[in-house]
């Protein structure tokens, strides 16, 4: 073949598709398509007729104002409409509020619970750094059974977690008790541990503590703050009087000028750290709250890191489980929002808010996770921080001095089930993506009942309160 010849095409090395010329591309992305409200999609009317949309699977929220309502409500109709993926409908589109008619989202919810239940590259351990307590509060479960966490112990957590950096991206270390202050020296062995080991290995990392805040003073609260164990959750039960009655110390003195005192040391410092104010609440100090509010507000208005939760005291498994006074399911759900009223009057930051518990997972339990462990004083590895090792289902193996996690299977198994799959309520129900089916494991490991979260029944009340807060977005309606 001469240099000039023209090379014959062989069909054997090449698609004859090549030798088509290119088709131009769109010159943008609008398409027109059917689209219909997603089924996880909630919408409702504040009285000023704002319309709030939310969306439990993408966690979007958004407000519209009166005159935009009419015709958002009309795309988003049962109906649905054919329409360009362009203004106000892409805007919907993009959060999740449309999708395209005849999509399965139900399986792309199972896409996205696969993808956040089997990673391998999470850890979370939840450590008890000592199993007894320096009080003795009136519905605790705990049986005060053992002390510090042994060296041993801690020495075969260290190896663990050196085992599993490998792929490791994300540490989470929480600190629980008893009261896990009282367990100082285990604390000191492993949480410098945890911090260096996190940025020798660039690994995001967390770490938070539940503690009564009595043992919190300020030469702790610096050697904490220095590990990164930047966030705590402190309970104050009401004004003084009715602290120091469900939360004495362990020889029957009261407690709450201490915590204060350390609360108004740690707001003096000028490091990043959260610190939420649980209140557990009951019918004896309902009638205070507003003016334990006062307190609150008094001492930490406008300091953001202070923030508050509220929370029915319950019949929670402890020796006076017949003697306590406690609200009634529906009253403590009536109360809480009432509380969170009061504080928001006030200024005062809550833990809680709405917005951080609507995204994906948000409001799952730890203990549903598989890369989620608790660990006792003694290297009992467990699931649940409410039962510990009290209920024998809860313990699911040990960690031994060398490193290893020895798991019974078929104890680990019912925690990290994926329930919702054979729960048709749990399935079809509009805010599945938040929960997942297990707000709470135990309810379904203990007694195969359905753990619903509070937000099912009050999401309409929520979007209404959102809208009487928010600024309505600035968009004309196309």
């Amino acid at each position: 073949m001469s240099t000039g010849s023209t090379q014959k095409f062989n069909i054997l090395k090449q698609s004859p598709h090549d030798l088509e010329p290119l088709s131009e591309e769109p010159a943008s992305g609008v398409t027109a398509a059917d689209w219909i409200a997603s089924r996880y999609t909630m919408r409702a009317r504040a009285t000023d007729g704002r319309l709030v949309l939310w969306n439990s699977y993408t966690g979007a929220i958004s407000v519209f104002r009166a005159d935009q309502a009419p015709a958002i409500e009309a795309m988003i109709g049962r109906q649905g409409f054919q329409g360009e993926s362009e203004g106000i409908c892409k805007y919907l589109v993009d959060r999740g509020f449309l999708v395209k008619k005849g999509s399965d989202e139900y399986m792309r919810f199972q896409y996205g619970f696969g993808r956040a239940q089997y990673r391998s590259d999470i850890l979370d351990l939840i450590l008890l750094a000592s199993e007894d307590c320096n009080f003795r509060c009136v519905y605790c479960y705990e049986k005060f059974a053992r002390g510090t966490m042994r060296p041993d112990i801690r020495q075969g957590i260290k190896r663990f977690v050196e085992g599993r950096l490998k792929g490791l991206r994300r540490l989470a270390i929480g600190w629980f008790g008893g009261e896990p202050l009282y367990g100082l020296k285990a604390i000191e062995d492993l949480a410098p541990f945890f911090w260096e080991i996190a940025q020798e290995n660039e690994l995001a990392f967390s770490s938070h503590m539940s503690t009564n805040g009595y043992l919190l003073t300020p030469e702790i609260a610096e050697k904490l703050l220095s590990w990164q164990v930047n966030r705590f959750q402190i309970t104050l039960d009401g004004p003084a009087q009715y602290h120091d009655h469900s939360r004495p110390t362990r020889d029957g003195q009261g407690s709450f000028g201490v915590i204060l005192d350390n609360l108004k040391a740690l707001r003096e410092r000028p490091e990043r750290f959260q610190v939420h104010l649980r209140v557990n609440f009951s019918p004896d100090n309902v009638p205070h709250m507003g003016r334990f509010l006062d307190t609150v507000e008094s001492e930490f208005h406008g300091d953001s890191r202070f923030q508050m939760r509220f929370r029915a005291a319950g019949k929670w498994g402890g020796s006076n489980d017949e003697q306590l006074e406690v609200c009634g399911a529906d009253d403590g759900g009536r109360l809480m929002l009432e509380f969170e009223r009061l504080a928001q009057e006030r200024g005062i930051t809550l833990a809680d808010g709405f917005k951080a518990s609507s995204m994906f997972g948000s409001k799952v339990c730890y203990a549903g996770r598989p890369y989620s462990y608790v660990i006792g004083a003694t290297g009992k590895l467990m699931k649940c921080t409410v039962v510990l090792d009290a209920d024998e289902r809860n313990v699911v193996g040990n960690v031994t001095p060398d490193g290893r996690l020895e798991i019974d299977s078929a104890k680990l198994a019912p925690w990290i089930a994926p329930y919702f799959e054979g729960d048709e309520q749990c399935r079809g129900c509009v805010v599945l993506p938040v929960c997942q089916g297990f707000s709470c494991q135990l309810p379904r490991v203990s007694g195969g009942e359905r753990p619903c979260i509070p937000v099912r029944t009050s999401w309409k009340k929520e979007l209404i309160s959102i809208a009487e807060r928010k600024v309505p977005m600035r968009r004309k309606v196309v």
